[in-house]
């Protein structure tokens, strides 16, 4: 019973070696090659990133995780586009900035020009 049990696993483990090397076809008994995965989708080159576009992005596989040239490609593309946002920002801060200052500062204060009157005077009319 035991030789049987021995002669079996030899000959399972004989017919799965065969079928993933392919012993019986003209391939030369090598694994067929898969074609690599690319990016399908990349991201829009004529139009800033967007939070949609970001969400709808997959990116290939490869034999070890991702492909690493598409995940620098993306990771690149949308950092420059996170820096140019935040200099847009900090651009349109500084001129909100410099507005509210000269309105505060200014002679926003004093349209119709200083009051002459007293304290505890009424105007003058």
């Amino acid at each position: 019973m035991f030789l049987f049990l021995v002669v079996a696993m030899v000959v399972v483990v004989a017919a799965v070696t065969l079928a993933v090397v392919g012993g019986g076809d003209d391939s030369g008994g090598a694994l067929p090659e898969a074609a690599p995965q690319h990016l399908v989708d990349p991201l829009p080159a004529s139009r800033p990133v967007g939070r949609a576009d970001i969400e709808a992005l997959r990116l290939p596989l490869a034999a070890r995780g991702y492909r690493m040239a598409d995940v620098d490609d993306v990771l690149g593309r949308v950092g420059a586009e996170l820096a140019e946002r935040d200099a847009r920002i900090a651009e349109l801060e500084a001129a909100l900035a410099g507005v509210q200052a000269r309105e505060v500062g200014g002679t926003g204060l004093f349209k119709d020009g200083p009051r002459t009157d007293a304290p505890g005077e009424e105007p003058q009319s």
